[in-house]
């Protein structure tokens, strides 16, 4: 099972910017999608941004033109720079990983708070 570590979590101003980062313990190429997601108190866990192996993207319609995923391979890690955050961005966001086309991995998740 790949090993996902997120950081960059924290509280930010309505407007504000965070980078998150998702370190995958294996070379990032051997795995064929990265994810991330997020989950508000008495939510359904939601799908955020979707990277490829071939670098194609995808966005939830509710932050896109505001977050962008992207991954460097030498470091083996995936971002999510999010750009512009509204208080309901607020929730635990959580890296995931599909290897061999069925092996799913979770991280333990980074809260991510917006509020003046």
């Amino acid at each position: 099972q790949v090993h996902l570590v997120e950081s960059g979590g924290g509280l930010v101003q309505p407007g504000g910017s965070l980078r998150l980062s998702c370190a995958a313990s294996e070379l990032i190429f051997s795995i064929n999608v990265m994810n991330w997601y997020r989950q508000a108190p008495g939510k359904e866990r939601e799908l955020v941004a979707t990277i490829t192996n071939d670098d194609r993207t995808n966005y939830a319609d509710s932050v896109k033109g505001r977050f962008t995923i992207s991954k460097d391979n030498a470091k083996n890690t995936v971002y999510l720079q999010m750009d512009g955050l509204k208080p309901e961005d607020t929730a635990v966001y959580y890296c995931r990983s599909l290897r061999w086309g069925r092996e799913v991995s979770w991280g333990q998740g980074t809260q991510v708070t917006v509020s003046s």
